[in-house]
């Protein structure tokens, strides 16, 4: 008698679901509503990604090399040796992917500090480990990180560490003093510096990796670079480090259009300052026209996302979230926590859009 398919997959392989963005798959269906729920930048690419794109779209019939060149300015600008401090990525959720296949087994632990980027529970599940989420401390209007909480949470099935900075969907780092004490542990230690950008490379931790080879940086260059349809991100690691992860690549999961189109967007540093600048203006703006709501918490942003818990205002998040969508913007929705259901955030948008999110909400909150 034959098995039924079911019983040939992993145990831990069971229980888990496609992974659907649903606001993202509404944004599609309809155009007409503003995208302000995904971290997306709201500005095209620059002419010189175009031109890229142009060029080596006309080379498509051709495999990519392993991107030495690309891989090569990335490890320039984070003043690393060369093209092996870096392994490249379909975006940098990919590189999450590679970096836990690389270390976690079934039954071991990731440790991560909540709320944060869903990537990190999805991987682990995937591959069986366990997940071990240290709230963050929500006090005086702030959400702070609990470095101690962390290391406490340390067991001897710790596999890896991971710690979003700045944090999404909070937008503010981690002390510095902090990275330290972890990566001091010998840990695997992820750093996800996906929005690195907005406040600039001298709050990387990019430089760690030369004094710890547990410490990982990942990056991407969805957000402040644009290019979230092009599915391009990376790591920085110490060499040998790097060239094991390596090891776990899918051939040519990098394709040659996208890779010569990130060097341009790498290259293209008046670009990035243009939209850098753009963004912390317009989060700038809407925390200025929005911090006088009376209950309404915002939390300072140093990235392309602000989040707000209405709760304490008496106002749940799905209530705002729902008004907002009849006005024509998609808003993302946070779980409750720390007592709270009033917890929502918005993407930064154009102007125009920016200026209607702040209009929607003092609409709902004079009602």
């Amino acid at each position: 008698m034959t098995k039924p398919i079911q019983d040939y997959f992993a145990p831990w392989i069971k229980p888990l679901k496609m992974y659907v963005s649903s606001h993202i798959d509404l944004a599609w269906r309809d155009p007409s509503l503003h995208r302000m729920m995904s971290n997306e930048n709201p500005n095209p690419p620059s002419p010189q990604v175009m031109q890229a794109i142009m060029k080596y779209g006309a080379m498509a019939n051709r495999y990519p090399d392993q991107g030495i060149v690309v891989r090569a300015k990335i490890a320039a600008m984070n003043g690393l040796e060369g093209p092996e401090n870096v392994v490249l990525g379909n975006g940098s959720s990919e590189v999450f992917d590679n970096i836990f296949r690389s270390f976690l087994q079934p039954g071991e632990e990731v440790i991560q500090q909540t709320p944060c980027f869903g990537i990190y529970k999805l991987r682990c599940d995937l591959l069986g480990g366990r997940l071990v989420s240290v709230p963050m401390i929500y006090r005086d209007r702030q959400l702070l990180y609990d470095a101690d909480g962390v290391l406490n949470a340390i067991t001897p099935k710790t596999k890896i560490i991971v710690i979003a900075n700045p944090n999404n969907p909070s937008g503010n780092f981690m002390n510095a003093g902090d990275f330290v004490r972890i990566a001091e542990t010998g840990i695997p230690f992820v750093v996800d510096e996906a929005y690195i950008e907005y406040a600039g490379l001298g709050k990387s931790q990019a430089h760690l990796t030369k004094q710890y080879k547990n410490v990982i940086i990942t990056r991407t260059l969805s957000k402040a670079y644009g290019l979230a349809g092009l599915r391009f991100g990376y790591l920085l690691a110490d060499r040998e480090v790097a060239m094991q992860i390596a090891a776990t690549l899918l051939p040519w999961n990098v394709g040659t259009i996208v890779m010569w189109a990130a060097l341009a967007a790498l290259e293209d540093q008046a670009g990035l300052a243009e939209r850098v600048k753009f963004n912390n203006e317009q989060v700038a703006y809407i925390e200025e026209m929005l911090g006088s709501i009376p209950g309404l918490v915002v939390f300072p942003s140093q990235a392309n996302y602000i989040l707000f818990d209405a709760g304490p205002a008496g106002k749940k998040g799905k209530d705002i979230i729902e008004f907002a969508q009849k006005k024509g913007i998609i808003l993302r929705g946070e779980s409750p926590k720390y007592g709270s259901e009033g917890w929502f955030r918005v993407t930064i948008g154009s102007k125009e859009e920016n200026a209607l999110f702040v209009q929607t909400l003092r609409e709902f909150f004079s009602k």
